[in-house]
């Protein structure tokens, strides 16, 4: 992000996707005009130009790209192009129909979307790898191009392709895993249900088996793996191709909590991690659902600033009902991701589309015209993120806590055949998250093999799949005195989703000091009393102690005396047990106690106002968010860059920001 920053004259990015293909040639000239007035310094083009770039095969046609990026230039805006390969033209399938997607049952999916390609297809990697060399040598010395936007939002449409040409991947994904089908048998359990097989060519994707029957979880776990690693090596593939004539920083856009893939193992093939973010209307906590994508975003990158590269300015198109968002909503949003450690706030989309699938979603320009409450609010914005260039550059101060989110174990823990179909690990974090959210404790997200120096509290929710390097890992954690909270279905089986023996929570009972004996998932909406905090939901266990004190039992029912969670001091630290899905209430008395020496960034604010506090050679800086509807007083004495407010106590009101240079 440094080297783009440094492009934009140490600025913070500013700006949206695109799309001047969209429009006729002649409102591009008013296009640079209004970016200049609402201080945009950074667009993203030609994402999904590949139909105009290449109209026929191999016939390629960039006259009206040169005229837009000379325009962009002479305007002082800087551009991140697209490799424009996130989908192909209809030309393509035409001559290519193996490259249809097919889903689990069998059919062949029609074109007429974006991303209308199977990721195991070499004829796909064949034509985006001829195009984005075309793109690159054409354009990477042209001087409004700053970095390099890789195709768009993997596998947001074809995460997963049950075709033949995926058969033949994924197979040879598992040879190369496992060496010899023997170990994939075992590492298959196919014991059970007569599956052992004999040879590869044996084995294909878990498509729909018999009716009312389960895949082999095994199978399952690993055609998830194969497919989050097929689809990144479409962008290391894509990558290589920019990188064979560039040497300018490139970025492929993430999307949170995307479950089918798992972005860690994709950070290492970026020059700086970039993520799109949509809030959810029906989430009543989205707020804080949006601080926690940021905080995995930012822990994606180690800590180091990264790009929001989209969001909305207001409704979207995509969900049942987009409402739009309030007044100070759109800037509360950018200011989150940015306190949070990105360097910069675009949008998806500059210009409001009179066509196409995505009409009704909001943009930097609305079909309202500048004469809009929106325009108005994008031209404020412009002028907040100028207004704190300065912060361009500093990382977030170090958290003190850890959620552990691991994607194989979220996988694993959500397939069929398990307990309770209830149990839900994004829940679980989610909660744990908004304890922390609600009381201004720094967050990261981090993975199981992530270091853990640092952090006072490391919490596992959910975290059903552990390798015996991960235990020891997080016992030493707590020997050297940090505090673990496990909740419940976690260390349950290793790496190949087999059960650890001997009485769960697995792997992680000698650690936590109990030995449960067997699950006891609730009814649909029923709640458990405890002996203390209050009720649990989902999730009982039948079981003991060993070593542990149990600070509450489950209070009635078949499990009545039976621990629900436990505290074990272990060498300097502690290891908390929660053998249930507390209530909110609950878990709001239990963080009290976990989260005892943990200090806030901001002391003494109330739930819902967020304060973030950003670190850099030069100083620190508070960001203080108001979601609320009062005004609040921020003991912080400094300068705030907004208001230009000197001195301290601060007064952020109802629904306002500010960012403060502390003294």
């Amino acid at each position: 992000m440094e080297q783009v920053t440094r492009a934009l004259g140490g600025r913070i990015a500013y700006g949206a996707d695109y799309n001047p293909e969209q429009w006729p040639e002649e409102v591009w000239d008013e296009d640079v005009r209004l970016m200049q007035e609402a201080g945009v310094n950074l667009v993203s083009v030609g994402i999904f130009s590949w139909a105009l770039l290449e109209p026929t095969p191999g016939d390629h046609d960039f006259g009206w790209l040169d005229r837009v990026l000379d325009k962009l230039h002479a305007g002082g805006i800087a551009v991140d192009l697209a490799t424009a390969t996130a989908s192909p033209p209809p030309w393509f399938l035409e001559r290519h129909p193996e490259a249809t997607l097919v889903d689990q049952v069998g059919n062949r999916r029609a074109f007429g979307a974006r991303q209308a390609y199977c990721p195991s297809s070499t004829a796909y990697r064949d034509a985006a790898t001829t195009l984005i060399t075309e793109l690159v040598k054409r354009y990477d010395e042209h001087p409004a191009v700053v970095m390099w936007h890789v195709n768009n939002e993997y596998g947001c449409h074809n995460d997963h392709c049950f075709c033949d040409a995926s058969a033949v991947a994924f197979r040879r994904w598992l040879a190369d895993r496992y060496g010899a089908i023997e170990k994939l048998n075992e590492a298959w359990a196919t014991a059970f249900w007569s599956q052992r097989y004999t040879s590869w060519e044996q084995i294909g994707p878990p498509r729909q088996v018999s009716y009312g029957n389960f895949a082999n979880p095994g199978q399952q776990l690993d055609w998830w793996r194969f497919c989050s690693d097929e689809i990144r090596e479409i962008f290391r593939v894509e990558a290589a191709a920019v990188r064979a004539h560039s040497d300018k920083p490139l970025t492929t856009n993430f999307m949170g909590f995307r479950k089918s893939l798992d972005y860690r193992s994709w950070v290492d093939v970026e020059d700086l991690v970039s993520n799109d973010h949509y809030l959810i209307a029906d989430d009543e906590d989205r707020t804080q659902q949006l601080a926690m994508t940021a905080d995995l975003t930012r822990s994606l990158a180690h800590g180091e600033p990264w790009l929001l590269m989209e969001h909305s300015t207001s409704a979207v198109n995509w969900q049942p009902r987009n409402i739009a968002k309030t007044t100070g909503e759109m800037r509360r949003n950018s200011f989150q991701h940015v306190a949070r450690g990105a360097d910069g706030a675009l949008f998806f989309q500059w210009r409001a589309s009179r066509g196409g699938a995505e009409k009704f979603h909001s943009a930097m320009v609305p079909h309202a015209g500048t004469e809009s409450r929106l325009w108005r609010d994008v031209v404020r914005l412009g002028a907040d993120l100028s207004a704190i260039a300065e912060v361009s550059g500093t990382k977030v101060a170090q958290a003190g806590v850890a959620i552990c989110f691991d994607w194989e174990s979220w996988w694993a823990a959500t397939f069929d055949s398990h307990p309770s179909v209830d149990v839900d690990p994004m829940a679980t974090a989610r909660a744990w998250h908004k304890a922390c959210w609600a009381r201004n404790l720094g967050v990261d997200i981090i993975g199981v093999t992530d270091p853990l120096d640092g952090y006072e509290v490391v919490v596992l929710p959910v975290q059903y799949l552990l390798s015996d390097e991960a235990v020891a890992r997080f016992t030493a954690f707590v020997e050297a005195g940090g505090t673990l909270v496990a909740t419940y279905f976690s260390g349950i089986v290793d790496e190949h989703d087999h059960i650890r023996l001997g009485g769960y929570p697995g792997g992680l009972s000698d650690l936590l000091g109990v030995r449960i004996e067997e699950f006891c998932p609730l009814p649909e909406g029923d709640e458990i009393p405890l002996t203390s905090y209050g009720s649990g939901t989902i999730w009982s266990e039948r079981g003991r102690a060993v070593g542990a004190d149990v600070v509450a039992a489950y209070a009635t029912g078949d499990c009545a005396g039976d621990p629900a969670v436990t505290r074990r001091r272990v060498g300097r630290g502690t290891a908390w047990y929660v053998g249930t899905e507390l209530t909110p209430e609950a878990l709001d008395t239990l963080a009290t106690q976990v989260f005892t020496t943990t200090k806030p960034v901001v002391g003494g604010l109330p739930e819902g106002v967020e304060a973030i506090r950003r670190v850099g050679e030069q100083g620190t800086y508070v960001f203080v968010i108001n979601h609320t509807h009062e005004a609040v007083i921020v003991p912080v004495r400094g300068t705030d860059l907004l208001s230009g407010n000197d001195g301290g106590p601060h007064v952020v009101r109802a629904g306002q920001v500010a960012v403060i240079r502390e003294e």
